[in-house]
């Protein structure tokens, strides 16, 4: 797991988020666990390599340089 961590507030409706925190229950997963391996998976389906960019303070200024 990552060494330092954000918060990122989503807005989803509620039959949404109780399906989905009910599937992650019987995977025995949180959902916390879940939204961070969506956020691994797209951001490898799309090539962004946030590995090398941990000591990076702010990506969205390092983006711009």
């Amino acid at each position: 797991m990552e060494n330092k961590t954000a918060r990122l507030t989503i807005l989803i409706d509620p039959v949404k988020k109780k399906a989905f925190e009910q599937l992650c229950s019987q995977q025995d997963l949180t959902p916390s666990q879940v939204v961070r391996q969506l956020i691994r998976s797209y951001l490898k389906e799309h090539d962004v390599d946030y590995l090398s960019q941990q000591n990076i303070d702010d990506p969205l200024v390092a983006e711009h340089k």
